[in-house]
């Protein structure tokens, strides 16, 4: 599969899919949601034609964490491609399975996106035999019977393609002059609600930090790595992320930013923002 046609089915595509995000998944009440609701129970605002009743008005209606989430185009592989476009509702004996398997898709396009996003990279050239391997490796596993999706060791498979991903980091980010300094690692750091507002976070490994609520308005973050950052909350306002390495719209959307926020081209600006 080419690396435009893997990133075209990379995007959550919901008029393929049959709401398995409304129904398979297990959200309590919060501040992200307004109601409890089970894990394979439709939610109680989805339509008999897959669709959202209040879609327009899920913010204010308390649903914010519907319009941050994002499958990578998990839904409609595993609808279209993996249950043949039969639905949940048309054979309930099937509905099991296919909630069970979409965090598993969902995770494996995860996966792809990261990898292709490499393979795209000018500083990747030297891995991107690799890194084409690993795409053709995890997009068959897409394609497995439901069966075997669900036998599949997906931390071993994360694993292993995480090591590609690491060395794409560092590629980078050498390449902007910045992996050397020390200070530039931030991983899994601890940065609930801190004050980095206006701060030179150029090429910092942000991986698997904690941003949530910081303020990093006005912030020069370019060519950062992201991967697995919680960006819940946090003030992108005038921001530049220009070239930040594994940011994902799932992360952008649950952050606050304005028109002055420069984001990455592969990025769409949510709608919720000023």
């Amino acid at each position: 599969m080419s690396a435009i046609n893997t990133k075209n089915n990379l995007r959550a595509d919901c008029e393929n899919c049959f709401a398995l995000c409304c129904v398979g998944l297990h959200f309590a009440a919060s501040v992200d949601f307004a109601v409890d609701k089970l894990a394979g129970t439709p939610c109680t605002n989805l339509r008999t034609d897959y669709r959202c009743g209040i879609h327009k008005e899920l913010r204010q209606q308390g649903y914010k964490g519907c319009t941050v989430f994002e499958c990578f185009g998990a839904g409609q592989k595993v609808s279209q491609v993996t249950f043949k476009g039969v639905s949940w509702r048309e054979n309930p004996k099937i509905a099991r399975d296919m909630f069970d398997v979409f965090p598993i898709m969902q995770e494996l396009h995860e996966i792809l996106s990261y990898l292709t996003e490499a393979r795209t990279k000018e500083e990747t050239l030297t891995i991107h035999k690799e890194l084409s391997i690993a795409i053709e490796e995890t997009e068959k596993l897409t394609r497995l019977s439901p069966d075997l999706l669900l036998a599949l060791n997906i931390p071993e498979h994360r694993a292993r393609m995480n090591t590609l991903l690491v060395k794409t980091s560092e590629l980078v980010r050498k390449d902007k002059g910045s992996i050397g300094n020390k200070k530039k690692d931030r991983s899994r750091a601890d940065l609930l609600g801190a004050n980095l507002r206006g701060a030179d976070l150029r090429g910092v490994n942000f991986r698997g930090a904690y941003l949530i609520a910081a303020d990093l308005r006005k912030a020069d973050m370019r060519y950062a790595d992201f991967i697995g950052a919680d960006f819940r909350d946090a003030n992108l306002s005038g921001a530049d992320l220009t070239g930040a390495i594994f940011l994902t719209q799932v992360q952008i959307n649950s952050a606050k930013g304005d028109n002055q926020t420069k984001l990455p081209v592969t990025l769409m600006r949510p709608m919720h923002w000023i």
